[in-house]
């Protein structure tokens, strides 16, 4: 038999609620505690693997952006030299021209064989051009393309569509997608129109032939 008073056992037992009490909110306290930071370190963790994977894309951006410019670099280093080596070529064109078609048919040894040799070194230097990516544009018979041509007069025709390229006046050439020097040209006027553009398949061509010779 319990000796306590009724009033000292409800007392304890009171107590023993309280701390129960308090310690289940404790518990309750220190695990929202935890969950708060585990969704602050994951919300953190987010963020970064976003930032690395931006950090990645841009890297990635980069070094297509450098191969692409060393890529540029090699194809088009060349340029100007082959450039001021087209109006080598082009006097030596002009000086064969010149040529009366009597002299070059006459029995002068020393004359023809000098001719052979400017034909012959005209033929090298293309040839050597070439092989670094420069190459002759025939637009003859197609349709004049602003990109490559330059037009300088017009031929009245009514058998051909209206603006193809009739006549070349002086040779044009590109290196890779760029144009080293328009085709100057003589186009046609008159006659049906030409297909639009638009019917044809789109293909990549080198920038405006006025901004490469700016540039």
């Amino acid at each position: 038999m319990n000796d306590r008073p009724e009033n000292e056992r409800a007392t304890d037992q009171t107590a023993d609620i309280n701390v129960e009490t308090e310690a289940d909110i404790a518990e309750g306290q220190g695990t929202e505690a935890d969950f708060e930071a585990f969704m602050r370190l994951a919300k953190e963790n987010e963020e970064l693997k976003d930032r690395a994977l931006r950090i990645a894309a841009d890297m990635e951006n980069l070094r297509r952006r450098t191969q692409r410019e060393v890529a540029d670099a090699k194809s088009y280093a060349v340029a100007n030299f082959a450039r001021d080596m087209l109006s080598v070529s082009d006097n030596m064109r002009r000086a064969l021209d010149a040529i009366p078609a009597e002299a070059k048919g006459s029995d002068d040894a020393g004359f023809k064989a000098l001719i052979e040799g400017v034909e012959m070194t005209e033929r090298d230097m293309l040839a050597a051009l070439e092989r670094h990516g420069v190459r002759k544009l025939a637009p003859e018979g197609e349709r004049f393309d602003p990109n490559f041509h330059q037009a300088m007069f017009e031929i009245p025709n009514t058998d051909v569509p209206n603006n193809t390229v009739m006549q070349v006046v002086q040779t044009g050439y590109v290196i890779g997608e760029r144009v080293l020097r328009p085709a100057m040209v003589g186009v046609s006027k008159g006659g049906p129109k030409a297909a639009p553009v638009a019917d044809a398949p789109a293909e990549p061509g080198p920038p405006n032939a006025q901004a490469e010779r700016d540039a």
